[in-house]
């Protein structure tokens, strides 16, 4: 049976929701967004939607971890040999994929697992591949986030900062690149995040539900629309849907050419400091949010605008907080 995700365009209401995961489409090197908020209001709807919107890429024919032909030093141990025996590599093009974590997930289904026997005995390298080798280049989605096993949260953290993933069962070992955009949602009155992946979150949203009864209508109307016919739905908004994968495409593409002045790199150090925020990381991924919304609305120069979008979604959780405080 076919399963069918509410348009991401059809999506009410939420602005920065939707905002700071498309900035991440257009520059996965923003770090990911946290989407914090009570029940009901729409977050994994929106992140799963996500998936409709994503642009194509292109990855090695075949590979379980869609290496990037075109990167070399980045290849898995696989195309790396297949790469020397044939002398090229078959190329295909896919949309770039979104990964659900869940919450009960082993260690071996997160960074795959060896078969032991298979290298022990026969001096073969088999290695089955987990979410991490299936979200590279991708987005890994891990809902109710702050309820993950502490061990996974290590794993994403250590995984994370390298790059790579390293797995290695009685002196075997296998590795991989593993580099992806993390969204995690969840309910801060079910308990709040660890600090360490807390801080590798990019991005950061708060949301609520939707106070104009306009909106709360068009929510249950477009719902009721979709239960009864999902394909006809899908259809309604499938110009607004390939217009906004144009105009992120568009924005990739416009991303390198965007000038960040270095006015503007003052203003967000000021910024930072003047806030009292720990460490560098907040500075970078606010110019690098405040490029990509730039890109994203058609310009090649950063504007105090954009500046402004990259300090709401990218400081909130960084800034320091007495115990028992909540992220505003």
């Amino acid at each position: 049976m076919k399963r069918y995700l509410f348009p991401f365009t059809a999506i009410v209401g939420q602005e920065d929701m939707k905002l700071a995961l498309l900035l991440n489409v257009i520059d996965p090197g923003i770090g990911g967004v946290l989407i914090r908020g009570e029940k009901g209001t729409g977050k994994s709807t929106v992140v799963r939607a996500l998936a409709d919107i994503l642009p194509e890429i292109e990855v090695v024919e075949g590979c379980p971890f869609s290496c990037d032909p075109d990167s070399p030093e980045s290849l898995c141990p696989f195309c790396k040999e297949r790469l020397e025996k044939e002398g090229r590599l078959p190329r295909t093009r896919r949309k770039v994929r979104v990964v659900e974590l869940p919450l009960s997930a082993t260690e071996d289904r997160l960074v795959g697992s060896i078969d032991l026997e298979a290298a022990l005995t026969r001096g073969e390298r088999r290695f089955e591949p987990g979410l991490l080798a299936a979200a590279h280049r991708g987005f890994l989605y891990v809902d109710e986030v702050n309820l993950l096993p502490d061990h996974l949260v290590d794993t994403l953290l250590d995984v994370a900062a390298m790059g790579m993933n390293y797995v290695e069962r009685e002196g075997v070992s296998f590795s991989h690149a593993a580099r992806f955009v993390l969204v995690g949602t969840m309910n801060p009155e079910e308990g709040e995040l660890r600090p360490q992946l807390l801080d590798r979150f990019g991005l950061c949203v708060t949301v609520e539900g939707l106070k104009d009864p306009k909106a709360r209508v068009l929510i249950m109307e477009r719902w009721e629309e979709f239960a009864r016919d999902p394909e006809g739905f899908k259809e309604k908004f499938q110009s607004e849907t390939e217009a906004l994968v144009a105009r992120i495409v568009e924005a990739k593409e416009r991303l390198p050419e965007v000038r960040l002045p270095e006015e503007m790199l003052y203003a967000i150090a000021k910024k930072t400091i003047t806030l009292g925020v720990d460490g560098h990381r907040a500075d970078l991924t606010m110019a690098r949010a405040a490029r990509a919304h730039a890109a994203f609305s058609g310009r090649t120069e950063v504007t105090e605008e954009d500046l402004r979008v990259a300090e709401r979604l990218a400081l909130p959780h960084r800034l320091r907080r007495k115990p028992f405080d909540e992220i505003a």
